[in-house]
């Protein structure tokens, strides 16, 4: 990341000015991503103990490497380089940015606001449902765990046969490792929120 004068040779004063905040920058990332210093260094293909002297600030990397790292945290390079050690992080995702899927009858859209890191075990969605809408689902891993809280009209839960009613404002919480269904039978767009737990150790 050191630019060159006209004579060719590297500047290093910018590169070493940003090099004290850009490691505490990748630890703290790394951290927020709860990974380790391997599991970074196999994800960026950056060594181990390159990473290690970068949160040090024993070392000034070179874009490449800053490149490669910004990559294995899902953030831009600009963004790595700009942001302060005491920078909260911030992700923003748009409308057009944000996944979405839609119900067998078209009727039923789920916005996956959650994000992919914790899609493993953590899904989270903005649930949209138009009268007569029915999202069909098969069971989960076993001890899943789903979370429903209707924001605005009512929705019928079935789990494997036991019906619930969720009017606005109320929250369900049911077993989703076997076959769910969410429905609107009445006459207006539901708005819910949904959370599916799926390593719910509870239920073990």
């Amino acid at each position: 990341m050191a630019v060159k004068d006209r004579g060719g040779s590297p500047l290093e004063s910018g590169a070493q000015a940003i090099t004290g905040q850009l490691g505490k920058t990748i630890q703290r990332l790394r951290k927020a991503y709860n990974l380790s210093l391997s599991d970074l260094a196999e994800q960026s293909g950056v060594a181990k103990s390159i990473i290690s002297q970068i949160e040090r600030n024993e070392t000034n990397p070179t874009l490449a490497t800053v490149w490669r790292l910004s990559q294995a945290l899902d953030m831009t390079v600009e963004r790595v380089l700009a942001s302060s050690d005491d920078a909260p992080f911030v992700e923003k995702l748009t409308r057009a940015d944000t996944p979405m899927l839609v119900s067998e009858d078209g009727l039923c859209r789920l916005s996956i606001i959650g994000w992919i890191k914790t899609v493993e075990w953590l899904q989270y969605y903005d649930f949209h449902a138009e009268p007569g809408g029915e999202l069909d689902s098969d069971g989960h891993q076993r001890g899943s765990v789903e979370c429903l809280t209707v924001i605005s009209g009512a929705l019928e839960v079935d789990v494997a046969g036991t019906v619930e009613t969720v009017k606005e404002g109320e929250t369900v919480r049911y077993r989703c490792d076997r076959r769910h269904i969410i429905r609107n039978r009445g006459s207006v767009p539901v708005h819910a929120f949904m959370v599916c737990l799926l390593k719910a150790a509870v239920l073990d």
